[in-house]
């Protein structure tokens, strides 16, 4: 019982991490000209995307937290970042799939492909920064356990 709350308690605190830094990202990203293009293209407001971004963040964060602590030992390589990287790598894909296509296409704007590339190009910053995070802190938590 006690090393499944320990698991609970490192799946939330690196969740915390990734949500955090999915969200630090966006919010850099949203002072660009682009993302307000693309926020205007789309009739996405400011404050609320900011909401959304940090909700998304601790979800996917979630996500990718609870399968590198349930799954840690058959993911392949042996860094804990390398293991964060590539399951925000799975995470993104299964976003891009899953959501944008049909998000973007489904529009009724002739601008789809080009709003497609954009929210894409941000996805590929934002959610391996997630997963990055995520590994930092996996790993500073592996060797203060082990100290």
């Amino acid at each position: 019982m006690t090393q499944s709350k320990g698991n609970w308690r490192t799946i939330f605190l690196l969740a915390l991490s990734g949500g955090a830094a999915f969200w630090l990202a966006n919010f850099c990203i949203s002072l660009t000209p682009i993302a307000a293009e693309y926020r205007a293209g789309l009739s996405i407001s400011y404050f609320p995307m900011l909401i959304e971004a940090l909700i998304g963040g601790l979800i996917l964060g979630f996500c990718v937290s609870y399968f590198l602590v349930r799954f840690y030992e058959k993911l392949p390589t042996n860094s804990s970042m390398q293991k964060s990287i590539l399951l925000s790598i799975l995470i993104l894909v299964l976003v891009t799939l899953l959501i944008e296509v049909p998000a973007k296409f489904g529009t009724p704007t002739s601008s789809g492909l080009h709003f497609f590339i954009i929210g894409l190009v941000f996805n590929i910053i934002r959610i391996p920064a997630l997963g990055i995070a995520i590994g930092y802190f996996y790993t500073k938590l592996e060797k203060s356990t082990v100290k």
